[in-house]
């Protein structure tokens, strides 16, 4: 099994697929490491030499930030939008929708479970 970036990549899969397992890396990137690198598409995990494996961890690492390092940047942008105090800092702050989405009737996810207000709770 290939372990790239931390992360163990599926078998099976083919390598481009595979390769947006890895937090901060989509489909059109994979496919622009591959092109890089020169691995074929097509070529599953399981059939990666090791110097494939090796091309793939040296192009990742020298132009892209991925899993930990791009998960600490979010968390630090999004802690310096809270501190500036800024609208959509108040927003994450209270957990709310930061895309301008309504409120009224949807938005579950970001809120959470209902809370009835007035009415008899059964």
């Amino acid at each position: 099994m290939a372990r790239i970036s931390g992360v163990d990549l599926p078998k099976k899969k083919r390598v481009e697929y595979a390769l947006t397992y890895i937090y901060g890396i989509g489909l059109h990137t994979s496919r622009l490491i591959l092109d890089a690198t020169g691995i074929p598409y097509d070529k599953r995990v399981h059939e990666l030499s090791e110097e494939d494996a090796a091309a793939i961890r040296n192009e990742i690492q020298g132009k892209y930030i991925v899993e930990g390092d791009l998960r600490k940047s979010v968390a630090m942008d999004i802690k310096s939008l809270m501190d500036l105090g800024s609208y959509r800092g108040l927003r994450h702050r209270k957990g709310l929708p930061v895309r301008g989405q309504k409120t009224k009737t949807n938005a579950r996810t970001r809120k959470g479970k209902k809370k009835t207000v007035g009415a008899k709770a059964k």
